[in-house]
């Protein structure tokens, strides 16, 4: 049987990751937060970390090519697994990269999962998130608010207008790569909004075919 290649996209605080961390239990998943891989790259000092450190301390985004390096050796180091890739591509250039280099592993994009929520909810979810600067643990002040007593401070990057900025990047990046997967009839689209369960239950079933 082929391994499986799956994306999630869609924007942040949307559940991509609670989602692909169930999923990776249940139905022996790899998942990759490309993102991850970068940060953890800089921490081991590797020569892609060293490049990656040099944008961040120059407030640059880091290159597709980059981002694309470490997408290699996730799937060298992964090629007997199934992979979930949570978070990528992020833009249409890395969408063509990737299904350049997927061949190379015998490997193709088999279902592009994109997690529809309204910019109002994304908003709500984040800007209501508080976290414990002791513990480091994450509250939020509708779903799971700290017990009494405990002092809890709002991130900068959970701020409302820093959310805002965020979408607007993520509408202007995302909006042509979810067009470039559903021409190639592989995107599936997921209501992103309700409890965590009833969107789980949604991408279960619409994943169907693929993980059976």
């Amino acid at each position: 049987m082929s391994r499986k290649t799956i994306l999630f996209m869609g924007p942040p605080g949307c559940g991509k990751g609670t989602h692909a961390a169930r999923l990776e239990e249940e139905y022996r998943l790899t998942a990759v937060s490309v993102g991850a891989l970068l940060r953890q790259a800089v921490k081991a000092g590797t020569e892609t970390g060293k490049k990656v450190a040099g944008f961040m301390a120059e407030g640059r985004l880091v290159p597709d090519e980059t981002a694309m390096e470490v997408v290699r050796d996730a799937l060298k180091e992964n090629h007997e697994n199934n992979l979930l890739f949570d978070g990528f591509p992020r833009s249409l250039n890395q969408a063509v990269m990737l299904d350049d280099i997927l061949p190379d592993f015998g490997r193709k994009v088999d279902a592009a999962v994109l997690f529809n929520v309204s910019d109002q909810e994304v908003i709500r979810r984040i800007s209501g998130r508080r976290m414990d600067p002791y513990t480091g643990k994450i509250y939020h002040i509708v779903f799971n608010p700290p017990p009494k007593g405990i002092q809890t401070v709002q991130r900068a990057d959970d701020r409302e207008e820093v959310v805002k900025q965020r979408l607007e990047v993520y509408h202007s990046q995302s909006e042509p790569v979810a067009e470039y997967y559903r021409k190639q009839g592989k995107l599936v689209d997921i209501d992103g909004e309700g409890t965590p369960e009833q969107v789980y239950e949604r991408l279960i079933n619409a994943l169907k075919p693929v993980l059976s």
